[in-house]
């Protein structure tokens, strides 16, 4: 994860970066542990929980990955929106070794907000795919990660709706 900033035409454009290795590390280890902690006898199931980084498997997480971060620049879209460069849209397999969120801020936004954001969507991602994964190969777990992705989610939402909306003080303290 890092953040860059460049000022541009009176606001700040703040590039969230995500490396996709260390998004598949944490995906791993949440699979591995949820695999562990199984109850069940059959060593089968758990090593289909556990082998979401094997070949052919991790295509599947490429896909969340990718929609999860396509959902989350719309989530953030009072400061993603830009001009459309592409006009042909495929729906190639792409794995960027960077995802990147590109946002423009004003020069008075929080740097503080900006890691808050950086740290929820990482967790927003990783917990989608977790969640993904889960619902092929252990269906009862998979509703847990999905609350937490939702929490994650709401999250960003109410730190962005601090940002955006104005304040409104009343005249009298009493």
């Amino acid at each position: 994860m890092s953040c860059f900033l460049e000022e541009k035409d009176g606001s700040l454009n703040a590039v969230l970066g995500f490396k996709r290795d260390q998004l598949l590390y944490d995906i791993k280890n949440y699979a591995y542990i949820e695999g562990s902690v199984m109850d069940t006898e059959s060593n089968h199931n758990r090593h289909m929980v556990q082998d979401v980084g094997e070949e052919g498997n991790v295509d599947r997480v490429t896909r969340v990955l990718n929609l999860t971060v396509a959902k989350c620049r719309e989530l953030l879209y009072p400061y993603t929106k830009n001009e459309l460069h592409r006009t042909e849209l495929n729906d190639t397999l792409r794995e960027p070794k960077v995802y990147g969120i590109v946002l423009s801020v004003p020069t008075d936004f929080s740097q503080t907000t900006l890691y808050l954001l950086e740290n929820l969507i990482h967790e927003y991602l990783v917990c989608k795919a977790v969640s993904d994964w889960l619902s092929i190969t252990n269906p009862a777990k998979a509703q847990v990660w999905e609350a937490k992705a939702e929490d994650a989610e709401s999250e960003i939402r109410a730190n962005l709706h601090a940002r955006i909306a104005r304040t409104r003080r009343r005249l009298r303290p009493f």
